[in-house]
């Protein structure tokens, strides 16, 4: 099936959103306009719950919680004096980077704070990522590097290529118990120990009020805290506390960003599907996926600041879309997988499996219609940005011509104003998709099972340690026996990583499935 479109079919499914300047081409997804018109009545529901959402219901039931993202732009909008709180906490926060920039905090050894180190995991670093490797600016700002795993290696060579001394740590967790967090927080605390130096004396907390990382920070004497609330999810964060100190920090006009994202929310309340861009591209994503995630979305960008778009996308849907059971408690696996890379890289990567290759995906391509840079001519009368246009058009028809379908989201340039109505338009298209299949978009609770599980992994870890013999060396089995587990894999593995580890656990190996205790 040749999904080339004609003139005619093109600009009738080339739509422009007037007040955000950005261009949806759904032409080439080979889909019709009847097939949009169909979801009329069903999005009536759709915007009904969206109106009730931002209006304060509570949205995420299992949680009990409203969720309120929407308001971080547009505080005027919050019930009661939410809306006053919202604006003195953003005050606060861009008054604090702004005082860093200038020196008026500064290191405890002087000079002005060169690096802003943020400590994180999901939400809490993906947003910010995004905003500062499209937008940041050394010159305008401070150097930005990111701690987001438990990896003692990958934290020691991030900490190892800075300078420790004009470093400021920002820590982020609304809970303030996530042990991937915590663990590189500690490991960064001891770094900076050994350098003669004390954490906390750089060192600024992001989190809910009274958590566990607020009274540490407080008792330790942390230099700031700014808070989270329970209305704002992770990977809907990056317009609060958690987006607007990093990226400010690193030189990105986080108000352009806030009122780009404003922008993007005035146009997608629109209660008509014909002139709302995230009703028009919920439903593209809808059919394309044949509503039960059937096909993957695969994210290119042609432009190498939206690097990082794909893997922010990849949380936002994913755990948002990514459900077991819906609202009524009904098994219905709901979901939509993201990958992606940018292009044209991916043309000397995986576009051919995407051209030749299974038929289990469809693509959105997101284009920048004036890139910047110098833009050489490489050939005559024409320049590197040509190239790159002309990459994305022979990508899109040569997977066209193979009945791949596609589509496209243009921005006029790429600055503060137009990622803040990326970020909000795929925020929006998340809640809409997630009413029109009837599940919540807002909780995660296979994140919080993955958790569990490492707690009880944990948790056996400890009394396998307890178990083993000083002398006698004793099987998986026997062991598995000492604690009373059934879960003789996960003790074998635990065995293994202590074994391996054994310098500092006193754990040895003998032979392939036999430990002892050494001290």
């Amino acid at each position: 099936m040749n999904l080339v479109p004609s003139y005619d079919v093109y600009r009738d499914l080339l739509v422009r959103d007037e007040h955000t300047g950005l261009e949806f081409d759904f032409a080439f997804l080979g889909f019709e306009e009847r097939h949009y018109a169909s979801f009329g009545s069903a999005f009536e529901r759709v915007f009904r719950e969206m109106r009730e959402l931002e209006a304060g219901a509570i949205a995420n039931p299992d949680e009990n919680r409203a969720v309120g993202h929407y308001w971080l732009r547009a505080p005027e909008l919050a019930p009661g004096d939410l809306g006053a709180t919202i604006e003195a906490e953003r005050s606060a926060v861009q008054s604090f980077a702004r005082d860093v920039k200038t020196g008026t905090v500064f290191p405890p050894r002087g000079g002005r704070y060169t690096t802003c180190c943020l400590i994180g995991i999901g939400g809490s670093a993906l947003g910010p990522q995004l905003v500062i490797d499209a937008l940041g600016d050394p010159h305008a700002g401070l150097q930005f590097v990111c701690l987001d795993n438990t990896d003692p290696d990958g934290i020691a060579r991030t900490l190892g290529r800075i300078e420790l001394a004009t470093t400021l740590f920002v820590v982020i967790s609304k809970s303030g118990g996530t042990k991937e967090t915590r663990n590189a927080m500690l490991e960064a605390a001891a770094t900076m120990k050994d350098a003669g130096l004390d954490f906390a004396n750089q060192a600024v907390a992001v989190t809910g009020r009274d958590s566990e990382l607020d009274r540490h920070a407080r008792d330790a004497g942390w230099i700031a805290r700014f808070p989270m609330h329970d209305w704002v999810g992770g990977r809907t964060s990056v317009c609060s506390a958690v987006g607007i100190l990093p990226c400010e920090l690193c030189g990105v006009d986080m108000s352009t960003f806030l009122d780009g994202a404003k922008r993007m929310d005035e146009s997608t309340r629109d209660e008509s599907i014909v002139s709302n861009p995230a009703a028009r591209l919920t439903i593209a994503l809808w059919l394309a996926a044949e509503g039960r995630g059937s096909k993957n979305l695969v994210v290119l960008p042609y432009c190498d600041r939206l690097l990082l778009l794909g893997r922010y996308l990849q949380q936002l849907v994913m755990e948002s879309l990514g459900k077991a059971l819906d609202l009524e408690g009904k098994r219905v696996a709901q979901g939509l997988t993201v990958y992606g890379n940018k292009g044209s890289t991916d043309q000397h990567a995986y576009v051919q499996q995407l051209r030749d290759g299974v038929e289990d995906f469809f693509a959105c391509f997101v284009r920048v219609l004036s890139p910047g840079g110098s833009s050489l001519e490489v050939d005559p009368g024409v320049t590197s940005a040509d190239y790159l246009h002309g990459f994305w058009l022979g990508t899109r028809r040569a997977l066209a011509e193979q009945g791949r379908r596609s589509l496209t989201i243009t921005v006029p340039q790429l600055g503060a104003r137009e990622l803040g109505m990326l970020v909000a338009l795929f925020e929006r298209v998340v809640g809409f998709y997630a009413s029109l299949a009837g599940i919540n978009a807002y909780h995660q609770p296979g994140v919080e099972a993955g958790k569990r599980g490492a707690s009880d992994a944990l948790a056996l870890r400890a009394v396998l340690l307890d178990a083993l013999d000083d002398e006698t060396p004793l099987t998986v089995e026997e062991l598995a026996a000492r604690v009373r587990s059934e879960d003789l894999v996960t003790a074998h593995e635990l065995l293994r990583h202590m074994a391996a580890n054994g310098a500092v656990t006193g754990v040895e190996a003998v032979g392939s499935d036999r430990f002892r205790r050494v001290r």
